[in-house]
C-alpha cells in the first residue's frame, strides 16, 4: 500500500464536529472525495471502543487502498491491525514503538522545531507532521504556531533528507493553496496537508474532499507566470519602463484603497493624475463586489481601529480568491504592540503580491527582534545598503513575492535579484502621504502589468520619483506647500506624454543598479 500524504484526513469525533453522524460514514464519504491517508484520533473513549472503531475504519480504508494510522495509541494500532501510528512529542518514543510494531508499519511523528524533526528523521520516522500551521480553537499554544514562514524554515533545514512531510493546523479551503505555495523552500516543499474539521464537519464530506483535491493540484489564483521579455538586466528593465507606463495609463486600472484617512485625498489625487481609478473603501464587506472589477487592493494600516484588521482580512481573502494583486503597507509596524499584532494577523491571513515599507517596517514584518519605531518613522537604521538589500531579498524569498524597502535609496526585490533605485527628491519626505501613495501607484501598475511584477513596481516607482524630481526643479517650488501641486502636475504630464507614445520624459533618467549579493 503506497503512502500518499497529499490529502491527509485526521478524524474528530466530538459532537460539534460529527453532528450526530457516524464517524465511519463520514470517513468513507471523504475517501470517495479523494482523501489519500487517514489518521484515527480519539482522546476520550475507552480502549475497547477505540479498537472496535479502528477495525471498522480499517475495513473501509482498505477498500480504497488508503493507509490508516492511529494517533498516539500503539496498542490500539496493534489490536486493530492497521498500517501504523502517528506519535506526538509526548507519546511513546519512536524507538519503543518500532520494537512493538511490525517492520513495515508506518510511523509518523509530530514536529514543531528543526531539532524535533531531525531527531525523528534520525530515529527512522516515515513522515513528519509539521505544525501547528495556524492557531485553531483546539491548538492555541502560540509557541508552536509556525505559519508558512516557520514551516518553510523547517523544510529548508531538513531539505537534504527525502522524508515526506504534511502540515497540520487551521488549514481549510480558503488557505490550502497558499499554505502549499508559501511554505515551499527552494529545495523542499510539503507533500500534503492534514485536514480535520474542514472535512469532518462539512455537510458534504465527499464534496469538501473533492474540492481540496482540486485546489491541492492547482496553483493559487494569485500565482501567474512571470515573464521577462528581454531579461532582468538593468538595461533591459529600464528599456521596458516607458512602455509599461504607457500600458498602465492606457488601461485606466482600478485601485481599491483601504488607506489611512490622513492621506486618502492625496493618494486619490495621485491615482487620478496617472489615469487610474481610485476607490477609497475601508469596509471589508464591499471587497467581494469591488474585487470583481479585477483591480488591485492596497492595505495601508496607518490609522488602525478596532475594526480595521477584520475588514482588512475580509478584503484580503476576497482579492486572493480572485487572484487580484494585493499591496501591503505596514505603516508604523513596530510602533505599538497593537500594530505588531496586526502585522502577525495580516501576514497569516493571506498573500501579498507586494510588501512595501521603510526599514523599520520591513524588519518588523520579517520577524526581526527589537525593532523600534517612533510613530510612523523608520527609526534608527542598523543596516548599510547591502544589509537593506539583503533584508528585502530575504523577505521576498520567504514570502515568494515582491518587497520594496523605501528610503533615500529604495531596494526592490523578487527574492532573487535586488535593484537599488536612487531617483526621487528630498521634498517627498516633507509631505504627508507621499510614501503611502507609492502603495497606490504600485497597485495601479501591478493591475495593468501582471506578467512581470518586479518590472511593474519598478516602472511605477520610477514614474513617481521622476515626477518628483521634475516638480522640485520648477522655479516656483519653494518648499512642501508649492511642491505638492507641482508634483501632481508632473505626474499628469508624464501620463499625457505616455498616452502620446512620447517616452522622452524617461530617457537617461533611471538611476538604477543591481545589487550583487551572495
Amino acid at each position: 500500500m503506497t503512502m500518499d500524504l497529499s490529502l491527509y484526513l485526521v478524524t474528530d469525533s466530538t459532537p460539534a464536529i460529527l453532528k450526530g453522524r457516524d464517524i465511519c460514514q463520514v470517513v468513507e464519504e471523504a475517501l470517495k472525495g479523494g482523501v489519500t491517508f487517514v489518521q484515527y484520533r480519539e482522546k476520550k473513549s475507552d480502549t475497547g471502543d477505540q479498537i472496535r472503531t479502528a477495525k471498522k475504519l480499517h475495513q473501509i480504508t482498505r477498500r480504497y487502498n488508503v493507509p490508516l494510522v492511529i494517533n498516539d495509541r500503539v496498542d490500539v494500532a496493534l489490536a486493530a491491525g492497521v498500517e501504523g501510528v502517528h506519535l506526538g512529542q509526548d507519546d511513546m518514543a519512536i524507538e519503543e514503538a518500532k520494537k512493538l510494531l511490525p517492520k513495515d508499519a508506518i510511523i509518523g511523528i509530530s514536529a514543531a522545531t528543526v531539532e524535533e524533526a531531525q531527531k525523528a528523521i534520525d530515529a527512522g520516522a516515515d513522515y513528519l507532521g509539521i505544525g501547528t500551521m495556524f492557531a485553531t480553537p483546539t491548538k492555541t499554544n502560540t509557541k508552536n504556531i509556525l505559519g508558512t514562514a516557520g514551516t518553510q524554515a523547517l523544510l529548508h533545514a531538513i531539505a537534504d533528507h527525502p522524508i515526506e512531510t504534511v502540515s497540520i493546523g487551521g488549514i481549510n479551503l480558503s488557505n490550502v493553496q497558499r499554505v502549499l505555495y508559501q511554505s515551499k523552500a527552494p529545495e523542499k516543499g510539503l507533500n500534503g496537508v492534514a485536514i480535520v474539521s474542514a472535512i469532518m464537519a462539512a455537510d458534504d464530506p465527499q464534496a469538501a474532499a473533492a474540492e481540496f483535491v482540486k485546489r491541492i493540484n492547482s496553483p493559487p489564483p494569485f500565482v501567474q507566470a512571470q515573464v521577462a521579455p528581454k531579461g532582468y538586466a538593468v538595461s533591459a528593465m529600464l528599456e521596458e519602463v516607458p512602455h509599461v507606463v504607457q500600458s498602465v495609463v492606457q488601461a485606466h486600472p482600478l485601485v481599491h484603497n483601504m488607506i489611512n484617512f490622513v492621506v486618502a485625498n492625496f493618494a486619490a489625487n495621485v491615482a487620478l493624475s496617472v489615469r487610474a481609478s481610485p476607490i477609497m473603501a475601508p469596509y471589508g464587506e464591499e471587497a467581494g463586489d469591488i474585487s470583481q472589477c479585477d483591480g488591485a487592493l492596497l492595505i495601508n494600516m496607518g490609522t488602525l481601529s478596532r475594526e480595521s484588521v477584520p475588514n482588512y482580512l475580509q478584503a484580503l481573502r476576497a482579492y486572493n480568491a480572485r487572484g487580484n494583486p494585493v499591496v501591503y503597507d505596514p505603516v508604523g509596524a513596530a510602533a505599538t504592540g497593537i500594530r505588531r499584532a496586526a502585522v502577525t494577523q495580516l501576514m497569516t491571513g493571506g498573500y501579498f503580491d507586494l510588501i512595501k515599507g521603510n526599514e523599520g517596517e520591513i524588519r518588523q514584518v520579517s520577524g526581526s527582534s527589537g525593532v523600534t519605531q517612533r510613530g510612523v518613522d523608520s527609526g534608527p537604521s542598523s543596516l548599510d545598503g547591502r544589509g537593506k538589500a539583503t533584508l528585502a531579498r530575504d523577505l521576498a524569498r520567504r514570502e515568494r513575492n515582491i518587497v520594496l524597502l523605501t528610503g533615500a535609496v529604495d531596494y526592490l526585490s523578487d527574492g532573487g535579484r535586488v535593484y537599488a533605485i536612487e531617483n526621487g527628491h528630498e521634498l517627498l519626505g516633507e509631505v504627508t502621504g507621499t510614501g503611502c501613495a507609492v502603495g497606490t501607484i504600485s497597485g495601479c501598475f501591478l493591475t495593468a502589468h501582471r506578467s512581470n511584477k518586479i518590472l511593474a513596481v519598478l516602472a511605477g516607482l520610477l514614474m513617481y520619483e521622476i515626477a518628483a524630481e521634475n516638480a522640485a526643479s520648477k522655479g516656483h517650488v519653494r518648499g512642501p506647500g508649492s511642491f505638492v501641486p507641482a508634483f501632481l502636475d508632473e505626474l499628469y504630464a508624464i501620463r499625457q506624454a505616455a498616452l502620446r507614445g512620447d517616452h522622452s520624459w524617461f530617457v537617461g533618467r533611471g538611476r538604477v543598479h543591481e545589487v550583487e549579493l551572495q
